[in-house]
């Protein structure tokens, strides 16, 4: 038996392979098919997937990661594709990331904060969406100022600016929109960490994850990731490193 059969016995043994799609990654999943169906960089990796394992797909759609990671013990997908997280590999096993995302903070006109190093002091309010890789990795690292949560990366910035936070944090694209949209904030320059999205299995197939993590490998170092960021015009996606 070949790799790829081994591996589709474990992931797809009845011929379909069900992939969960984080919908809230805008970057990720840029649009829509005629028939409804997501597309983007994540859904092509998961099709490419499904054609080297030789099974049919399907696309089993999320509002957010954080849902995606909890149906990892719910039997609802056999693959996902969203940001490795400590937090989330409790349930979820992943590969090697595939792209990656700065993320940083955007700051209100006048704000005296002037380096990503400046954010995390006493009185800062820090605006963020709830679950999100970005979140997760600001709840283990942030020790003095305050996460502020919404429901969404859009009531993320609602919330800053009704509220008159000190700080938003987001993923680097998105907040290069939102700084046009009010007038006088910045972007800090650099990041305070860089999201690494993943394609992930959960813990019941572990033993296709080596299969996993090679295609994966594969598909950065062929060019396959780069040409789908060029397909999909996902500005802001960078391949990420070999693992």
């Amino acid at each position: 038996m070949s790799d790829a059969a081994a591996a589709a016995a474990v992931l797809a043994p009845n011929g379909i392979l069900r992939a969960g799609i984080n919908l809230s990654n805008f970057l990720l999943v840029t649009g829509r098919s005629p028939s409804g169906d997501p597309e983007g960089v994540s859904p092509d990796m998961a099709r490419t997937l499904a054609e080297r394992l030789g099974v049919a797909l399907k696309l089993v759609p999320y509002e957010s990661p954080g849902k995606v990671a909890d149906a990892a013990t719910e039997d609802q997908w056999d693959i996902a594709n969203i940001a490795d997280e400590p937090a989330r590999a409790e349930t979820i096993a992943f590969t090697g990331a595939y792209v990656e995302i700065q993320a940083t903070y955007l700051v209100p006109a006048g704000s005296p904060i002037l380096r990503v190093e400046d954010v995390d002091r006493p009185g800062v309010r820090i605006a963020v969406s709830a679950r999100s890789a970005y979140d997760l990795w600001l709840e283990r690292n942030i020790e003095h100022a305050e996460l502020v949560r919404a429901n969404g990366i859009d009531a993320s910035y609602q919330l800053f600016v009704d509220q008159k936070l000190e700080a938003l944090a987001g993923l680097r694209p998105r907040l290069i929109d939102d700084v046009k949209r009010l007038p006088g904030s910045r972007m800090l320059d650099g990041r305070f960490m860089a999201v690494q999205q993943a394609m992930g299995t959960t813990k019941a197939k572990a033993a296709a994850l080596p299969f996993l993590r090679a295609f994966v490998e594969e598909a950065k170092a062929s060019g396959l990731v780069q040409r789908l960021i060029e397909k999909h015009g996902a500005d802001g996606l960078s391949v990420a490193p070999p693992a």
